[in-house]
């Protein structure tokens, strides 16, 4: 009998083990995976958690109801992956081996890395909105919060959902107009690039966004300190960011274990062949979602489309044959704008976010790098997709995992 482990059950883990657990035979593999936590989060709602968009059960459900039978899961932290020995050592003293390991560990904030961020003002006047436990808390600030500067700071890149504090912004924005106040609170948008969005096309297409919405933009702010008795952010250079209310993505690191087991590389994200998904450093270890060190974003959407071509990649491994060098970064995403509208932006590692339409199952086409009401409607179902379809290895009609090459409108694309 020949061990396949997964080491994470949030999405891409669980995708993996969805899709596997049908494609290897039970006579031949035992498919394991192993996670610490008993809760999965639908991470893209902590975004409207804090605006009461989303309730708190909206966003977590028992992790174990996806994990499909005939797959061992076990609850446990990963103390060391030994890559030599193919084996994985667990907290309490268990060691697994395994013949294929796929790492889908995430990844998580580190406000500990920016001086005075997780201070005593942590989750009172500073705030993330990546975790459940900060967007919660930041719900209940917003709540009863009378106004001032709000300032929304991204640390340093990658991030999870690169757009997510542009969303955060535009949200901002509508709540405080909806709740008869946004002439009290000043917004500002401070990132460490010199535009809104890591791709040019898209900052140019959002740019108007903050101006119409009054949104202050500061850039290429690369913060040193925040001097939190005195509500300050402080950059290298000199510069100065007064705030009120600060609403901060920390630095994203990977997970702790890849560092200890010597696999990552200086944020503890796992070197990715960028095409075929498989380490660079083993073989028979294979990474997926935001556990990669991929120049793609770290986004659901990359990650299912990553699924999809690993799945067939472990297959043609275990029968010998050469992987397919196919993942070209595929991502889409909804941008939230306010107002009960959104934007969509589809590109990958060559191609700047393309114009068109993108078919969405059960809404209809939607319109690419344009505001408007349907496509928020798609971000608010794309919620039922992950519970119902995504994470359970599902396919998703008209979707491909794979972008057009030259930027060609999707709607031409043969899937």
């Amino acid at each position: 009998m020949k061990n396949l482990v997964i080491l994470g059950a949030g999405t891409s883990g669980t995708m993996m083990a969805n899709h596997l657990v049908s494609k290897l035979s039970k006579k031949e593999w035992k498919i394991t995976i192993v996670d610490q936590y008993k809760t999965h989060y639908y991470q893209p709602g902590f975004l409207f958690l804090p605006f009461d968009i989303y309730t708190t059960k909206q966003v977590k459900k028992k992790g174990k109801k996806f994990i499909p039978k005939g797959v061992r899961y076990v609850q446990e932290k990963i103390e060391l992956i030994k890559p030599k020995k193919n084996e994985v050592h667990l907290e309490h003293g268990e060691t697994i081996d395994y013949d294929i390991l796929i790492i889908a560990t995430g990844t998580k904030i580190a406000p500990e890395e920016i001086d005075g961020m997780k201070g005593p003002k942590w989750h009172k006047n500073i705030f993330d909105f990546y975790t459940y436990e900060g967007a919660k808390s930041l719900r209940n600030k917003l709540r009863e919060w009378k106004g001032g500067k709000l300032a929304i700071h991204i640390t340093e890149m990658p991030i999870k959902c690169p757009v997510a504090p542009l969303e955060f912004a535009f949200l901002a924005d509508s709540y405080f107009v909806n709740k008869g106040m946004r002439d009290k609170v000043e917004i500002s948008f401070v990132t460490p690039l010199d535009g809104a969005f890591t791709k040019p096309k898209a900052t140019k297409a959002l740019h108007y966004l903050l101006e119409e919405k009054g949104i202050k933009e500061v850039t290429d702010f690369n913060i040193e300190s925040i001097d939190y008795e005195n509500n300050k952010m402080l950059d290298y250079s000199g510069k100065e960011v007064e705030y009120d209310l600060l609403v901060t993505v920390p630095t994203n690191l990977g997970d702790e274990v890849i560092e200890r087991s010597g696999l990552g590389d200086d944020m503890n994200f796992v070197p990715t062949d960028k095409a075929t998904l498989q380490s660079k450093a083993h073989e028979n270890i294979f990474v997926i979602g935001d556990a990669t060190n991929l120049p793609a974003s770290k986004a659901g959407s990359v990650a299912h489309f990553e699924a999809e071509i690993l799945t067939e990649n472990i297959m043609r491994h275990i029968e010998g044959k050469p992987l397919k060098e196919e993942f070209d970064g595929h991502a889409n995403c909804f941008i939230e704008t306010g107002n009960g509208k959104a934007l969509l932006i589809d590109f990958n590692y060559t191609h700047e976010p393309v114009e068109g339409t993108f078919p969405f199952l059960g809404v209809g086409p939607l319109n690419l790098l344009k505001e408007s009401r349907m496509n928020h409607m798609g971000k608010l179902a794309f919620r039922w997709i992950y519970w119902n379809m995504l994470i359970k290895g599902t396919h998703i009609p008209f979707v491909s995992a794979t972008m057009t090459e030259k930027g060609k409108k999707i709607e031409e694309q043969k899937v």
